[in-house]
């Protein structure tokens, strides 16, 4: 009964329209009257305890190295060399948009400020030559995605506080995958360009000028190799590679760039500060639900029942993977990880599945909600900025859905995609 009343509650609560965060709450506070076994305070307790952990420091340090690399000039840098690169294919600014964003998250984190970044520069232009206005912003959405598989990952560091797996081999580990889900992307991009004769450059650039831009991308590419070889290299942890990206972004943006003033920072750190705050009530909030789950076996009984319908590895990972896509549509990333994670994950650890490989799968699955209706936050991004109707977006991203869940599907079944990264670091024994 106390089950009913907690999940209940939460569906009450989000049907209705309360923010995520308040959802979680009110229905951990709810199940707390009724039980009446414990008093009201274990509510401020277990969020308190579910954001006391040192890890999540990194993010607040990630979104603000983000936001001083955006606002010091990063992304105008980057998608001039992406459009060097890839402009003079069939769809090139297509292409260039895909490329942009392979080297935007290496900075940011974050599909949100991704698609925030990317969309306000490329989609005028796109509109401008000619592209639809909704494959546009259906191919921003989704590249937008990359952003918490390719390290830095704000969404990787909330799972591995949460099962206590290596933030620094989850980074790894979304590497290579993510440079593959790119590429899936550019090959549809390839398709609709020439199916709709999409423009490209006329003239195709020559190894001086893609030299000469990669000069200039050079202190732009400088986070990710700073964040990713200090980890590999055992120098500091992640979060301690947050607080160097910090300082890095700093400099970069007022001493190298030279688009940061001092006036710039309090709004910056005000927005960080902003941002920061959603994610860490979500995180407290989802702590006090995933202990009310715990105190009733809720885990216990799921795997039992995951396991009498079948012990088969493969057919273990169809279930959780249908099971996040279903959860991705309505609830937010952070959230889901701490609910769900501790619930589903040691199913698949029990079956033989790596625990880094594992949490790749769960993020994956969580960011293909990011564009899923009728929750998808990058949806919401994009339709803000290209003042596009939801409805018509949520017809045009569906190619994208299925494309992202062909590649889970072999993300999924061909772990050494995911490991093998991770095992030339001697992160995986």
């Amino acid at each position: 009964m106390i089950t009913f009343v907690l999940l209940a509650a939460f569906a009450v609560t989000l049907v209705i329209g309360i923010p995520i965060a308040f959802c979680l709450g009110l229905s951990s506070l709810a199940t707390a009257i009724y039980q009446g076994q414990y008093p009201i305070t274990i509510i401020a307790q277990k969020m308190f305890q579910g954001m006391d952990l040192f890890a999540l420091m990194a993010i607040p340090l990630f979104i603000l190295a983000g936001d001083l690399m955006n606002l010091g000039g990063v992304t105008d840098c980057l998608i001039r060399f992406a459009n060097l690169l890839v402009g003079h294919i069939r769809g090139g600014l297509a292409h260039t948009l895909v490329v942009a964003e392979m080297f935007l998250s290496g900075v940011s984190g974050s599909a949100v400020a991704d698609a925030s970044a990317l969309g306000k520069v490329l989609i005028p232009s796109m509109v401008k030559e000619g592209y639809d206005k909704e494959f546009a912003t259906a191919l921003l959405a989704t590249a937008a995605t990359a952003g918490p598989i390719i390290p830095p990952s704000i969404t990787m560091v909330v799972y591995g506080v949460t099962m206590g797996v290596s933030i620094g081999g989850l980074f790894l580990a979304g590497l290579l995958p993510g440079v593959i889900m790119c590429l899936s992307m550019m090959g549809m991009s390839y398709y609709y360009a020439y199916k709709r004769n999409y423009p490209r450059n006329p003239k195709r650039a020559s190894v001086v000028e893609i030299l000469k831009g990669f000069w200039a991308t050079i202190p732009a590419l400088i986070l990710p190799v700073v964040i990713l070889g200090g980890i590999m290299s055992g120098v500091f942890t992640a979060t301690e590679a947050a607080a160097i990206a910090v300082l890095c972004a700093f400099l970069l943006g007022f001493f190298l760039f030279k688009t940061l003033a001092l006036k710039d920072l309090p709004q910056i750190i005000l927005n960080c500060a902003i941002t920061t705050s959603i994610i860490m009530v979500i995180i407290g909030t989802a702590n006090i639900m995933l202990w009310f789950l715990a105190t009733q076996q809720i885990p216990i009984k799921v795997s039992q029942f995951f396991m009498s319908i079948s012990s088969n590895p493969y057919v273990l990972m169809l279930m959780v993977n249908i099971v996040l896509l279903f959860v991705g549509c309505f609830m937010e990333t952070g959230a889901a990880i701490i609910l769900f994670a501790p619930i589903l994950a040691p199913i698949l650890t029990a079956a033989g599945f790596h625990p880094l490989h594992i949490g790749f799968v769960f993020v994956f699955n969580l960011v293909i909600g990011m564009i899923t209706p009728p929750l998808g936050i990058c949806l919401f991004v994009g339709c803000t900025i290209a003042e596009v109707p939801i409805e018509a977006l949520s017809k045009a991203i569906w190619p994208f859905i299925l494309l992202l869940i062909a590649v889970l599907v072999v993300f999924s079944y061909i772990p050494w995609i995911s490991m093998i990264v991770p095992q030339i670091f001697h992160l995986v024994q």
